[in-house]
């Protein structure tokens, strides 16, 4: 399934990156062969991984995620992070750009995962989620944010909490959401868009409007590969956060839901590995990965269908990115792992 999801997103990037291609860089696939890369060197850790036994990653757990929350904060000094659109998520080394953000959600899993098995109190899962949350929100990352929030909360809930203390963390935290999207100018925007939409079609509402030409223009079948209109500078970022539409318009609506079936049953095929894992570490982290796999492609393909306000996240296995690929698909590898041990 991993194999498959990711071939559909090389594809796709290859298609979709073209026109920004040929005017930033000479090698018209330049994008296609950055992210074949990154896919080959995830699919070797994934393989080393699914051969490596789960229970070593529980001793490695804590140091990689104080190393990971330290990048976090690496990524913030001026100068060592990069800067991008209003936003220095990035660790740039040489030709080699990290995204430490993608790397804290693998780490968050493990951290969790790992902290269940000592009957820790609530306490010791809330610090670690809002010093996440804090940091990433400082790049600013709403997006990532919620993601870590899912990933926590499931973790948390699934490690027995009881339902009261859980549905008051619910709440502050949504609390927190909103307060968090209102203080700020563009998330604000966003929100007001996506409540209030006809108001503003060629200003604030004008992403989304290229979105949904690009979904209704695909049809049943679609307009045929390569021959999207939107990804002509209609759509920014279409071989990342936007590529979903790009997708949509060119297969259609029987192919788009085919990748969204594809996402459900690698979905539920985790969750059933989860419902038969060997111990307490293996079952709290395939959950923490469902919600980390579950959320971002829900907060994307929803924000593409104007199901949630628009969010810039990218789609898990398919956009282009090395370090959301290569994190996903070696956590990917630790899931079969423990798929190796699950209980009859």
């Amino acid at each position: 399934m991993s194999l498959l999801l990711t071939a559909i997103g090389l594809v796709a990037i290859a298609d979709a990156s073209a026109p920004l291609a040929v005017k930033e860089f000479s090698d018209r696939y330049y994008f296609f062969k950055q992210q074949l890369v990154w896919a080959l060197l995830g699919f070797f850790l994934m393989i080393l991984f699914a051969n490596i036994k789960y229970t070593f990653w529980r001793k490695l757990s804590t140091p990689f995620f104080i190393f990971s929350v330290l990048s976090l904060i690496i990524v913030l000094i001026p100068g060592i992070g990069e800067s991008y659109l209003g936003a220095r998520r990035w660790i740039v080394f040489g030709d080699i750009t990290v995204q430490p953000s993608e790397m804290v959600k693998f780490s968050l899993c493990l951290y969790f995962a790992a902290l269940s098995c000592t009957n820790a109190k609530v306490n010791s899962f809330l610090i670690p989620i809002f010093l996440i949350g804090f940091l990433i929100m400082l790049e600013p990352d709403l997006g990532t944010t919620l993601v870590i929030l899912a990933i926590g909360l499931s973790q948390v809930f699934i490690s027995g909490i009881g339902l009261v203390p859980f549905f008051i963390l619910i709440i502050t935290m949504s609390f927190l959401s909103l307060i968090l999207t209102l203080t700020s100018d563009y998330r604000r925007e966003r929100l007001m868009t996506f409540i209030k939409q006809t108001q503003d079609p060629l200003g604030k509402e004008y992403h989304i409007r290229q979105i949904l030409l690009a979904l209704g223009s695909g049809g049943a079948f679609g307009v045929g590969l390569g021959k999207s209109r939107q990804k002509y500078l209609f759509l920014p970022e279409t071989a990342t956060d936007s590529i979903f539409p790009i997708i949509a318009e060119e297969v259609g609506f029987i192919g788009a839901s085919l990748i969204i079936f594809l996402f459900f049953l690698y979905f539920f095929r985790i969750i059933k590995i989860a419902s038969h894992a060997p111990d307490t570490f293996s079952k709290i982290f395939t959950i923490g990965f469902a919600a980390w796999l579950g959320g971002q492609t829900f907060l994307n393909i929803g924000s593409m269908l104007a199901v949630v306000p628009l969010t810039g996240i990218p789609l898990p296995f398919i956009s282009y990115g090395g370090s959301s690929l290569i994190s996903i698909l070696a956590a990917s590898g630790i899931v079969l792992n423990i798929s190796r041990h699950v209980k009859a």
